[in-house]
């Protein structure tokens, strides 16, 4: 099993908690926020700043671009070649699930998101910088390394 993932979604995977843009949307997250939180499974996942796999399922999925809004498709390329880029990845490259949840866990600190994720409607929430704290909990990094 290989899945592909762009830069931001490496990050909405450990604070998903089941909202998202449609009811199709919200049921292919659970999936693969179930695949990745899994620590018995690890599979190769390909980096990218573009559609990826939960991109197929959003609504807001035009032919080549994302539509929510305008400026939607730029604000998301920004937050994947942010995500990316401080985790020291290379777009298009695969890596394993378990060496891109550790990097998360040692790289990722909740107010990182800030700058990271900045303007994205869902941080407001609090979720996403839960879910890295509790991340990096489970991985023991509670300074950077």
């Amino acid at each position: 099993m290989e899945k592909v993932l762009r830069g931001h979604h490496l990050l909405c995977v450990h604070g998903f908690r089941g909202m998202g843009y449609s009811p199709e949307f919200v049921k292919k997250m659970e999936s693969i926020v179930k695949d990745i939180r899994d620590p018995e499974q690890d599979f190769y996942i390909k980096v990218v700043a573009a559609f990826d796999d939960a991109c197929m399922s959003c609504p807001h999925r035009g032919l080549e671009i994302c539509e929510a809004s305008e400026g939607s498709n730029e604000h998301v390329l920004t937050m994947d070649g942010n995500v990316i880029r401080h985790l020291g990845l290379v777009p298009g490259e695969r890596y394993l699930k378990s060496q891109l949840v550790k990097w998360t866990a040692e790289k990722v600190e909740p107010d990182d998101l800030d700058v990271l994720c900045k303007n994205c409607s869902w941080l407001s929430y609090g979720v996403c910088k839960e879910g890295i704290s509790e991340l990096r909990v489970q991985n023991k990094c509670l300074t950077r390394g």
